[in-house]
C-alpha cells in the first residue's frame, strides 16, 4: 500500500551525507512517499539527476546567508574544506528563519534531519511536525562517541586517554582500545568553533528533543552496538538496513576499460580514500611505494582538496623521484573523480585498499574485491576496527601508535594478506567471511523488508500524538 506521507531531507552540505539521504529518499519514495529536499544552490542539479523522478519530489535551494569569511560566490558543497565546514556551520545556524518558512509552507509530516541541524526539533515542536534524526554514521561510530555515558562531568572536556577506551557498558567486541592518534583525531567531536556548541553538544542536545533517530545499518551487521545505543538514547531508534549503494548506470570511461583490460582477473589493486579524505605528502610515499613493492597492477586516486590545476601539480610534487617511470607500464596515478563503483565492478580489480568509509567497504564486497584498511578520521577508525575485527572480511594497515605512521613495508604486508596468502590463516577466513557477506548484501528480500519496516515506524511515529 502506498504511504501519504511527506517528509523533507535536510542533509549536511557534503556529499558524504547527501548522498545516503538521496539513497534513503529513493527507497521511500518507491514506497509512495512525497519527498522535499533541501540543500545548497549548487547541489540542486545534481540531487535532481539522482533522485527519483516523480511528480511529488522536489528539490528546494536554501539562501546561504552572507557569513563572515565564507565567499559570497560559494553555492556548492564540492569544495569543502575543513576551515569552510566550519564557516558553513555558522551560515546553516542563520539558516532557522528560511527553514521554518519553509516547512511552514510545505507543513511536511516529517523532517529527517542532519548531525549539525541541532535546531531542527524545536522548529518541527512548533509547527507540529516530527523530527527524526538520520545518522549517516554508523551504529559502531555512535556507540563509542556519541552517547550521554561518553562524558561523566558536562564541564570537563574529555582527554586523549578517556577516548583510547570505551565509554562504560560499551559491549564486549572486537573493540576494546583505540590507539592515540585516533582518540586525538576524536578530540575534534568535543571542540567549539566560532562560539557554536561543540558536535558532541549538537548531538546530545537533538538527541534529547527529536521524535526518533535512524541509523543506516542493520542489526545483522552491527547488532551489539544497536543494543548498547537502545539503552543509551531513550527514544525510537528505526533501521534503514545497510543501504548497499545501487549499481552505476553507464559504462566506464574508455581509456580506464582499456587499461584494466590488460591485466588478469582479480589481480589489480585499487586505491581511493573517498572525496573528502586527503593524504600528506610522507603517507603519500610510504604508500606509493608499498604498491609498488607488491608487484601487481594498481589505479591510485589522490586529492588535495583544492582546485584540478593546483591538485595536479600537488600530486606530482608528492610522488617519489622516479615513481612514474618506474610503474608506468602496471600503475596509474591519477587525481579526481574517477568512476569509483564501474572500477570496483571490473573483472580485474581484485583489491580495494580505502579509509572504511561505510558505503565504499560494502561497494567493495558486492563488487568482490578484497579489503585493506586505512581509515583516515573519525568513524573510519571505527568502521576499519569493526570490519576487520568484528566481521572479518579485511584487514587494517598496521599503524604506529603517537602519530599514526604507515610504512611501505605495512601497504605490502596488509595487501599480501588478502591477495596473495589466501591458502593460509587469516587470508583464508576473510576470504570466507568476505563471500558470506557479498550474498548477504547482495539480497534484496533483506532490504526490501527494513525498508517496509521502516515505512510502518514512520508512519506510526506521525499517527502518534
Amino acid at each position: 500500500m502506498e504511504s501519504k506521507l511527506h517528509i523533507v531531507m535536510f542533509p549536511w552540505f557534503a556529499y558524504g551525507h547527501i548522498n545516503p539521504f538521496i539513497q534513503l529518499s529513493n527507497k521511500l519514495s518507491s514506497h509512495g512517499i512525497q519527498i522535499s529536499f533541501f540543500s545548497l544552490p549548487g547541489n540542486v542539479a545534481r540531487i535532481e539527476s539522482s533522485l527519483n523522478n516523480t511528480p511529488l519530489n522536489q528539490v528546494i535551494p536554501l539562501t546561504i546567508p552572507p557569513t563572515e569569511g565564507l565567499s559570497s560566490n560559494f553555492d556548492s558543497s564540492s569544495d569543502i574544506t575543513p576551515e569552510t565546514g566550519e564557516l558553513l556551520k555558522v551560515a546553516l545556524d542563520q539558516m532557522q528563519p528560511q527553514v521554518r518558512t519553509l516547512l511552514s509552507q510545505l507543513q511536511p509530516h516529517i523532517i529527517l534531519f542532519d548531525f549539525a541541524h541541532y535546531w531542527i526539533p524545536s522548529i518541527a515542536y512548533e509547527l507540529g511536525i516530527k523530527a527524526v534524526n538520520y545518522s549517516v554514521f554508523s551504529a559502531v561510530a555512535n556507540s563509542y562517541l556519541t552517547i550521554p555515558a561518553r562524558i561523566n562531568d558536562p564541564n570537563k572536556q574529555p582527554t586523549v586517554d578517556d577516548l583510547k577506551v570505551p565509554p562504560p557498558g560499551f559491549p564486549k567486541t572486537s573493540i576494546t582500545s583505540m590507539k592515540t592518534f585516533q582518540a586525538r583525531d576524536f578530540l575534534y567531536l568535543f571542540k567549539s568553533f566560532n562560539g557554536l556548541p561543540s558536535g558532541f553538544n549538537k548531538i546530545m542536545s537533538f538527541i534529547k528533543s527529536c521524535d526518533a533517530i535512524i541509523y543506516k545499518t542493520c542489526t545483522e551487521i552491527e547488532s551489539p552496538y544497536i543494543d548498547y545505543l537502545k539503552t543509551q538514547i531513550g527514544k525510537p531508534m528505526l533501521l534503514a538496513g545497510s543501504a548497499v549503494p545501487p549499481p552505476p548506470s553507464g559504462k566506464l570511461e574508455e581509456k580506464w576499460e582499456t587499461w584494466l583490460g590488460k591485466f588478469p582477473e582479480q589481480s589489480v589493486i585499487f586505491c581511493n580514500f573517498g572525496s573528502e579524505t586527503y593524504l600528506d605528502n610522507e603517507q603519500i610515499q610510504e604508500l606509493t611505494l608499498g604498491l609498488e613493492l607488491t608487484g601487481l597492477p594498481f589505479f591510485l586516486v589522490l586529492n588535495f582538496g583544492t582546485g584540478s590545476f593546483d591538485a595536479q601539480n600537488k600530486l606530482e610534487a608528492s610522488l617519489p623521484e622516479g615513481f612514474r617511470e618506474r610503474i608506468k607500464d602496471r600503475g596509474v596515478v591519477h587525481t579526481g573523480w574517477v568512476q569509483q563503483q564501474h572500477i570496483l565492478a571490473h573483472k580485474s580489480v581484485g583489491c580495494y585498499l580505502n579509509h572504511s568509509g561505510f558505503s565504499s567497504v560494502i561497494e567493495g564486497i558486492v563488487n568482490d574485491c578484497q579489503l585493506a584498511f586505512v581509515a583516515q578520521k573519525g568513524d573510519q577508525f571505527l568502521n576499519s576496527k569493526m570490519f576487520s575485527g568484528d566481521l572479518k572480511v579485511g584487514v587494517e594497515v598496521n599503524r604506529r601508535d603517537e602519530d599514526g605512521f604507515f610504512g611501505k613495508e605495512d601497504i605490502l604486508e596488509a595487501i599480501k594478506t588478502v591477495m596473495v596468502d589466501t591458502d593460509t590463516e587469516p587470508g583464508k577466513s576473510i576470504r570466507k567471511n568476505h563471500s558470506n557477506w557479498k550474498k548477504f548484501f547482495l539480497d534484496k528480500d533483506i532490504e526490501t523488508k527494513y525498508i517496509a519496516n521502516l515505512v510502518k515506524e514512520l508512519e506510526a511515529l506521525v499517527q502518534k500524538a
